[in-house]
């Protein structure tokens, strides 16, 4: 059902906790199943992601996408970040199941929501 991948990033999640002095913060859910995942991110000044972490309640897709998510975004641009779908995310962890993808597959979400958090505090995605 799940691949190994997936099966890897809700085992041995990467990036859980919470960033005390984040520059953004970005939370989502989904009413129908119950995910619901929260992002943080601490951006430099150059605007790169220097780091990021994650808190969900959820399933193991939706714990294994908020890692993943995170693995992906630590230091690229914002920009860079923002031009991550929940579709990349779930290629990037071998796909996940039909049933799976619409409740479990929130984490690009959390993440742009994060970023337009930074965005609304420092005016822009340098």
């Amino acid at each position: 059902m799940y691949t190994e991948k997936v099966m890897d990033h809700f085992t041995n999640p990467r990036n859980v906790g919470e960033i005390s002095d984040a520059d953004g913060i970005g939370e989502v859910g989904n009413a129908k199943c119950g995910d619901i995942m929260r992002i943080y991110l601490k951006v430099s000044d150059a605007g790169i992601i220097e780091d990021v972490k994650f808190k969900t309640f959820g399933c193991g897709a939706a714990i294994a996408t908020s890692s993943m998510v995170t693995e992906m975004v630590k230091g690229k641009s914002l920009k860079e970040a923002l031009d991550i779908s929940n579709k990349a995310v779930a290629e990037a962890l071998g796909g996940l199941p039909p049933a799976k993808m619409h409740c479990s597959n929130l984490a690009a979400d959390a993440l742009h929501e994060a970023i337009k958090d930074y965005i609304e505090k420092h005016g822009e995605t340098k």
